[in-house]
């Protein structure tokens, strides 16, 4: 279809209407070099956005919480230690309560893979990283070996939804595809995009442009879930399908307990309705989120808001005041977020100086040597103190959190650390199912094979011995 040069004019004069009140008109500085196509793909952006709302994160000043204040009178979280959590006399009403939940169809796994593998030398989606130890299998495939193995435990299948952002999304759908979804059916596995934010220099507050018809964007962050759950109709979808409970987890932990019972019965039994894992913290300066309470609520203190004389902190026994580590996994009620997605502040912007690379006025790319601009990220926790009830599940870190995060020269949360944690909590499996493993070798279960020890117990004769590195399957 040919553009006509006066439709070009209308448009033009739409977007500076649009942008005018804000002071972004600069947006449209290369208009005139660009050609229609150009123009068309800088339209469709800049009609995209909500600039109102933008404009008032935009000029809103940085730091609006006194995290130093509110720290100052943070308490440890309601939790359930891990001894509490496993406790014999109500770990078996949790499991089947769960379970319960799980077979009549109530639960849906919720799956945050927007990154890419930029930290660890891998210039595709985190999510195709082989990190099996011994089969090489990639983070997704193992997340939905995992959830297929939960819902067979049940005799149900999961449904799945896993949020991209725009870096990923075709290639993740292609992944699927070519993996013939994990022997999912299609149909129960739906992906969707989280939305992005405009990086600002950090100066001017103006939209930084990344090519003349292209702003400068960064995705909008983990808490960006909620937003994209409504504006792609998952919660929809959810509740046409019955499901009440969602467990929400992250692609970098391989060790993720997607939807165990346990922790969705003990989320029923509390009546929450935004339950927490938390790992006990090793040393206080440990770089996780902090839960705390703050008068009344719950809320998660990120590493570095949280003073460091707070952080010192310790209980007459010595151990950590505010102990509990956030690791990105929750149990969610659908009906609380359906409320909360309707609230305009439920989820507050944070603020992060970057080095953005941009064009300059004179359409010549720029490559800060510091960081030049600002820019915004939800985060999923901040709905912790809009619940009525919540809870926090302390769980081992070596049964529950292994994130791939690095590359060299760090010394954790790297590929070869990542695939020790794994090996190392099958190996510890064997050893309780009465087996044992070559001093050296590498051990994989996959959840299709046995969910946890108990399950590998159950498979495998007494006394069983592997001589070198073996992948159960």
């Amino acid at each position: 279809m040919t553009v006509t040069k006066p439709h070009m004019e209308r448009l033009r004069d739409e977007l500076s209407s649009l942008l005018r009140p804000f002071g972004q008109e600069h947006v449209l500085a290369f208009w005139d070099r660009l050609d229609s196509e150009q123009r068309q793909r800088l339209a469709r952006q800049v009609v995209a956005f909500d600039w109102p709302m933008m404009h008032r994160v935009f000029e809103s000043p940085g730091g609006t919480v006194d995290w130093g204040t509110l720290a100052a009178r943070a308490l440890a979280p309601p939790a359930l230690t891990l001894a509490e959590f496993n406790d014999p006399q109500k770990l078996p009403t949790a499991k089947r309560l769960g379970g319960e939940a799980i077979r009549c169809g109530r639960v849906a796994f919720v799956l945050v893979a927007g990154g890419q593998g930029t930290r660890l030398g891998f210039d595709r989606p985190k999510g195709f990283y082989p990190i099996g130890p011994v089969s090489g299998r990639s983070l997704f495939e193992i997340m939905f070996d995992h959830v297929a193995a939960r819902g067979a435990q049940f005799g149900v299948t999961i449904p799945v939804y896993v949020m991209t952002s725009p870096l990923t999304h075709a290639q993740t759908v292609e992944f699927f595809q070519s993996q013939r979804w994990f022997g999912y059916r299609e149909k129960d596995v739906q992906v969707f995009c989280q939305g992005v934010m405009p990086a600002i220099d950090r100066t001017t507050r103006q939209v930084l442009m990344a090519a003349p018809d292209k702003i400068a964007t960064g995705p909008d962050g983990h808490g960006g879930t909620l937003a994209a759950m409504v504006q792609h109709g998952v919660l929809t979808d959810m509740r046409r399908r019955g499901v009440e409970h969602i467990f929400y987890g992250q692609i970098d932990n391989p060790l993720l307990q997607v939807c165990q019972p346990q922790l969705i019965g003990h989320h029923l039994l509390r009546q929450s309705e935004m339950t927490s894992q938390a790992i006990r913290k090793q040393e206080p300066l440990q770089r996780v989120g902090n839960f705390a309470e703050i008068d009344g609520r719950v809320h998660v203190i990120e590493y570095s808001d949280l003073p460091d004389e707070v952080a010192h902190l310790r209980n007459p026994d010595g151990s950590l005041k505010l102990w509990a580590g956030s690791i990105a996994v929750h149990v969610f009620e659908r009906s609380f977020l359906e409320r909360t997605a309707d609230r305009a502040d439920a989820l507050p912007f944070h603020r992060a100086e970057k080095r953005v690379p941009f064009v300059d006025a004179e359409g010549r790319e720029v490559v800060p040597a510091a960081p030049n601009a600002i820019k915004f990220e939800r985060f999923i926790f901040d709905l912790l103190p809009l619940a009525e009830r919540s809870l926090v599940c302390e769980v081992d870190a070596a049964d529950g959190f292994a994130a791939l995060k690095n590359g060299p020269p760090a010394k954790t949360e790297t590929v070869e650390w990542v695939r020790a944690a794994m090996s190392n909590m099958y190996k510890r499996w064997l050893v309780q199912a009465g087996g044992s493993m070559a001093a050296g070798a590498l051990l994989e279960i996959n959840p299709r094979f046995a969910l946890d020890a108990e399950a590998l117990r159950r498979r495998l004769p007494a006394g069983t011995h592997f001589s070198e590195s073996t992948y159960l399957v």
